[in-house]
């Protein structure tokens, strides 16, 4: 869709008046820009304009553009500039000669040209998942101070300009219209030449629709630096799919891969992590044709290792070798003060088990007993503290534990079981 310029509250350039035009009562022209008013720099634009049909001649005010000769049918007539340069931009007017005279002038056409500064940031508040009927605002931002910002919306709705970090009320929304921005500054000065256009943003307003499913092959913890791959799925065959993290402020999007008849899938990966993408996500998904998004996903818990100073240790009783059928217990200890410890196997996509810590003999500590264990449960181990003031924020792993189960192998790679997790 084509983009909708914002309601200019202020016009400080004009290309100057016609001042030896005789100005009468003949009805005044229409002027329009093609293929739109705002136009990035060095791209080809044209100013169209039409009258009566007995019109003679057009008169454009400002500087020389290519006017086409003769006249289109229908009296319309095309000034054409094969490269926008920011010189061109401004407020333009346009009339026309008759037998009977000159025109009045017609509606003023305020023509920008973008690309002059560094683009600036777009961001929802307080969040870009908002339910229908629910209130936001957008804030654009950047750090060139005494600026204008202008919001553009993809579609048909305009909104005004706003001083230096601009909040842009919207709604409330609805999902059967799709809610898609950009935003740009200008100078005072220079109210006609924008920035870059921020990055396209998008509200989701989430519907009843089937809800995807999300998950992360290499398992919910991941290290500081590391590398973390998300992957939103449904047997709804939707073509897009969005990630969220809970309080975050963007969007993630993707196109929905098709594996089989009915089934699709995203792929996100988030490179290099840090302690801010610890926490809830959610996924959601929507059809090309549809404003309405899917029902969101279950959340997955993301947790950072490598963000509290409390490595704890895992030891196994009756040792790290021992027979299927045999009761064993991993227990996982820290000499720092720490609320919850986390056991993991490696490979396992499944959450790690959490258990609140006892103190016992000067430690903090949980056992995870596996009874009755069996040889699908070999494998390495590691465990993690956390402390409750930094919910989704782990320990560095103690050092990895192999446990050796011999004998018939059963299903495969089931979590330790034991007493029912704690809650986050």
């Amino acid at each position: 869709m084509t983009l909708t310029l914002s309601v200019m509250t202020c016009l400080g350039l004009s290309l100057g008046p016609r001042t030896s035009v005789q100005l009468g009562t003949i009805p005044k022209p229409t002027l329009w820009a093609d293929p739109g008013s705002v136009i990035a720099q060095f791209s080809p634009m044209a100013l169209r304009c039409q009258g009566p049909l007995e019109t003679v001649k057009y008169h454009l005010d400002g500087i020389p553009w290519h006017r086409q000769n003769p006249l289109e049918p229908g009296a319309k007539a095309k000034f054409h500039n094969p490269s926008m340069g920011f010189h061109a931009a401004g407020q333009y007017h346009r009339y026309y000669e008759t037998p009977a005279g000159w025109s009045e002038p017609s509606d003023p056409m305020e023509l920008v040209v973008t690309g002059l500064y560094a683009e600036p940031t777009l961001s929802v508040l307080p969040s870009p998942v908002v339910a229908s009927g629910g209130n936001v605002s957008l804030q654009c931002d950047t750090w060139n101070g005494f600026l204008m910002f202008v919001l553009v919306e993809e579609g048909e709705q305009k909104l005004p300009k706003g001083p230096s970090q601009a909040l842009f009320p919207v709604g409330p929304v609805t999902p059967s219209h799709r809610w898609r921005f950009r935003c740009y500054y200008c100078f005072w000065k220079k109210p006609h030449v924008w920035s870059n256009p921020s990055d396209l943003l998008e509200i989701l307003v989430p519907s009843v629709s089937r809800k995807p499913s999300l998950l992360t092959p290499q398992g919910p913890v991941v290290a500081h630096g590391g590398s973390l791959t998300q992957q939103c799925r449904s047997d709804v065959d939707y073509d897009r799919f969005a990630l969220y993290k809970d309080q975050g402020v963007n969007l993630l999007q993707g196109s929905g891969q098709k594996f089989q008849a009915g089934l699709s899938q995203a792929n996100f990966t988030l490179s290099p992590v840090s302690h801010s993408y610890g926490g809830p996500y959610r996924c959601y998904g929507v059809h090309n044709l549809s404003c309405e998004w899917s029902a969101p996903s279950d959340p997955l818990d993301i947790l950072i290792a490598g963000q509290i100073p409390a490595r704890p240790s895992l030891s196994v009783q009756p040792g790290p070798r021992v027979a299927s059928g045999e009761k064993v217990t991993l227990r996982c200890q820290s000499w720092h003060h720490v609320d919850t410890l986390f056991l993991t196997k490696e490979g396992a996509a499944h959450p790690p088990l959490r258990l609140k810590s006892k103190y016992q003999s000067y430690r903090d500590q949980a056992k995870f007993p596996m009874s009755p264990v069996t040889s699908a449960q070999s494998g390495t181990y590691q465990c993690y503290s956390r402390i409750s003031s930094y919910p989704y924020l782990l320990s560095d792993p103690s050092y990895p534990l192999k446990l050796v189960v011999s004998g018939a192998s059963g299903s495969p790679s089931p979590p330790p079981t034991g007493p029912t997790p704690a809650p986050a």
